[in-house]
C-alpha cells in the first residue's frame, strides 16, 4: 500500500490486515504502550475542514509510535489558492514522512497523491472517508467478531462519503449492507458498481431503499451521520424536514435484532438524526468507536511510514 486513499483500492485480505494490525496496536497500548515504530517520523496534516476526532486520533497516534505530527489549519495552506495543489504536494513531500489531508475535493487528495514523494492519506475527502470506516469496523469487530458472514449492517441517512465508505468496508467484510435514504439522496451509481465488484469476491448482500424500517430490519449494525454535511449548511433546514423519518430512535432499533450496536461517526446532531436515549442508551457503541480512530490511524501509519512495514 504507496497511499491510503478509498477503502476500494483494497483487497478482502488488505482491509483484515488493517484491521488486525490496528488490533494488535490496541493492545499494545493497553499493555503498557505501543513500541517506537515510528521513531524520527513526522506526518504532515493538512486540515481544509476542522475537526476534533481526525486531528487528535493522528497526532496522538503519532506521539504514541515515537514520532510527530506537524499540523496546519485551513488558513494556512489554503490548499489550490496560494499555490496549486501540485506544488504544494512537491514542497510538502519533501519535509515529511507521510502527509494526511482532510479536505473537500477528491480530486485534490488524489492530485496529493500523484505528486508526492511520500504516503498520502485521506483524511477525508467529498468522496469517502476510509479512515473514519477503517475504525468503525474495528469497533464492528470488537462487538460481532471477525466472522461477519450473514450479518447486517443498516445506514440510514444521506449517500455521502461515510455511507460509500461503510458500503466499500461491507464489501470487503462479508457483512450485508442496506441503505435507506430519501428519494435523490441516494449513494452515486459509480459507488455501486465498485461496492457489488468487492462484494462479488466476499458474498455480501447490497441492498437500497427508502423504508428506514426495511433496512433496519434485523440489523446487527445501525450507524447513521448528519443530515447535512460541512459545505452543506444552507440545505440543513430543509434536510431536517426531508430526513427526518429517517432519525435513529428506539422504536426504530426495535426494528434491528435485540443485540443491535448503534454507531454514530460524530458530531451527532442529537434530537435531529439521533436521539439522546440512543447515543447514550445500552446500544450505544459511539465512544468506542470515537477511540478507535486512534488505534485504526495507527495502523495505516505503521503500514505506510514503518521502516519495517507490517
Amino acid at each position: 500500500m504507496n497511499h491510503f486513499l478509498s477503502l476500494v483500492e483494497l483487497t478482502p485480505e488488505g482491509f483484515r490486515h488493517l484491521l488486525e494490525l490496528a488490533v494488535d496496536l490496541k493492545e499494545a497500548w493497553k499493555d503498557g504502550g505501543n513500541q517506537p515504530l515510528l521513531r524520527n517520523k513526522t506526518l504532515g496534516m493538512i486540515f481544509q475542514k476542522p475537526s476534533l476526532r481526525t486531528r487528535a486520533s493522528f497526532e496522538m497516534g503519532m506521539i504514541h509510535l515515537g514520532g510527530q505530527a506537524l499540523y496546519f489549519s485551513p488558513f494556512e495552506i489554503q490548499l489550490g489558492e496560494r499555490e496549486s495543489v501540485a506544488d504544494v504536494s512537491r514542497v510538502f513531500s519533501r519535509y515529511v514522512d507521510g502527509i494526511m489531508a482532510r479536505v473537500f475535493a477528491h480530486d485534490d487528495i488524489v492530485t496529493l497523491a500523484n505528486y508526492s514523494k511520500v504516503p498520502v492519506i485521506n483524511g477525508l475527502s467529498d468522496y469517502n472517508h476510509p479512515c473514519q470506516a477503517l475504525s468503525d469496523f474495528l469497533t464492528i469487530v470488537e462487538n460481532k467478531g471477525w466472522d461477519l458472514n450473514g450479518k447486517k449492517l443498516a445506514f440510514l441517512g444521506d449517500g455521502n462519503n461515510v455511507s460509500t465508505s461503510l458500503l466499500f468496508g461491507a464489501a470487503l467484510m462479508g457483512l450485508d449492507f442496506a441503505i435507506a435514504n430519501p428519494p435523490g439522496y441516494n449513494l452515486p451509481d459509480e459507488v455501486w458498481t465498485e461496492g457489488q465488484r468487492l462484494a462479488a469476491l466476499t458474498g455480501s448482500q447490497l441492498m437500497a431503499t427508502h423504508d428506514p424500517a426495511q433496512a433496519a430490519a434485523h440489523a446487527d449494525v445501525v450507524y447513521t451521520d448528519v443530515w447535512a454535511s460541512m459545505g452543506e449548511e444552507d440545505e440543513a433546514q430543509e434536510r431536517a424536514r426531508i430526513f427526518e423519518p429517517y432519525q435513529v430512535n428506539n422504536t426504530l432499533l426495535r426494528e434491528a435484532r435485540e443485540d443491535v450496536i448503534a454507531m454514530h461517526c460524530l458530531p451527532a446532531h442529537r434530537g435531529q438524526e439521533i436521539t439522546d436515549e440512543v447515543c447514550d442508551g445500552p446500544h450505544s457503541v459511539l465512544w468506542d468507536q470515537a477511540e478507535n480512530r486512534m488505534h485504526a490511524q495507527k495502523a495505516i501509519l505503521v503500514d505506510l511510514m514503518a521502516q519495517d512495514r507490517a
